[in-house]
């Protein structure tokens, strides 16, 4: 629910992966999501070309056109590799229909994990095979995590359209932490909140996310269109910890603001914990919008009444960096967010 991990549910390893011709360097240790984890917690012993073969049928939206166009393979035996992948995960991933296949809710959820899970292979990959090359110019860009997958392929199909050979360092932390790698010019540029007391750092607005009720599906909150602070009185409410100064901040003050008096009953480090906690006590909580993305079946989401309260996203540097790829994703910040508006329609 915010952004700090601990064991178990988190990978402390650091992983080297290399997107394409950049070098990525990926660290873990305080990702709001790892999807080795997630498999591993699933209890999933599955290969790498499951995955594959599963991405490839969600996009094509058929077995016989992913077999075919995609995979070249027999139609049979790629639906026996699905099953077995459904077998592994222990859920339906999709719904065969005459002229094609549906993802179920399970399904939509796996696709966006196993698609991570795809690239940071591919990335890895690529790093072995790059790791004597001689050292080419580098950014380091680090992403408030649950945010990758949004925003880092475009940002970094727009250094690549310009300078395609440069090495791009990726981390992915929570909020504050890479506020003080930007401070300490381990970071060059990096998506993350607003953070206070950082006068050496320049922000600049990505969108403004406005934050919702995460409840149980069948919470009896759940049969409401939208939910009123109001109704939030008397329920356990989970919220985030101090991890995420800046979105407990913004939950604060909106209860506050809302004349509504409620004691947390919990205090989350990052999404996982939050969605487990509000599952196994029935709990209520406010997220920002992006974390709907992540909801798995048995958690559902509601917008709040009247105006809603948002928190910021932005693109944070520091003042005195002259570096001319920093320049360049500045001058092509406006460019960035269309993109990602466009594609999250």
């Amino acid at each position: 629910m915010t952004e700090k991990s601990t064991k178990p549910l988190w990978d402390n390893s650091d992983h080297i992966v290399r997107l394409r011709s950049w070098l990525v360097v990926a660290r873990l240790k305080h990702t709001l999501l790892s999807w080795e984890q997630c498999f591993t917690s699933m209890g999933v012993r599955m290969e790498l070309r499951h995955l594959r073969y599963f991405v490839a049928v969600a996009e094509a939206g058929s077995l016989t056109v992913a077999a075919e166009q995609r995979l070249h393979t027999s139609q049979p035996s790629l639906s026996r590799q699905i099953r077995d992948l459904e077998d592994e995960v222990g859920a339906q991933l999709l719904t065969r229909r005459a002229r094609g296949i549906d993802l179920t809710p399970a399904g939509q959820a796996f696709l966006d994990h196993a698609r991570l899970v795809l690239s940071q292979v591919e990335a890895a990959a690529e790093a072995a095979r790059r790791v004597a090359h001689p050292v080419k110019p580098c950014f380091s860009m680090g992403f408030l995590t649950g945010h990758e997958l949004t925003w880092m392929p475009e940002a970094l199909q727009i250094l690549r359209d310009e300078l395609p050979n440069i090495d791009v360092m990726i981390s992915s932390q929570y909020s504050p932490l890479l506020a003080d790698g930007l401070s300490k010019g381990k970071i060059d540029a990096a998506f993350l909140r607003r953070e206070q007391g950082e006068p050496d750092l320049a922000f600049r607005l990505l969108v403004k996310e406005p934050l919702a009720v995460v409840l149980p599906s069948n919470h009896r909150l759940a049969a409401l269109e939208a939910i009123s602070p109001q109704d939030l009185v008397g329920e356990t409410f989970v919220t985030v910890s101090d991890t995420a100064p800046v979105l407990r901040g913004v939950i604060d003050n909106y209860l506050k603001r809302s004349g509504v008096k409620i004691t947390p009953a919990h205090e989350a480090d990052h999404v996982t914990m939050g969605m487990s906690l509000i599952v196994s006590t029935r709990g209520v909580g406010l997220l920002p919008a992006y974390a709907q993305n992540f909801l798995p079946s048995s958690v559902t989401s509601r917008p709040l009444k009247g105006d809603a309260p948002t928190i910021e996203l932005v693109l944070g540097y520091r003042k005195s960096n002259e570096s001319p790829i920093l320049k360049l994703l500045l001058s092509r910040l406006d460019e960035l967010v269309a993109r990602v508006s466009k594609k999250t329609r």
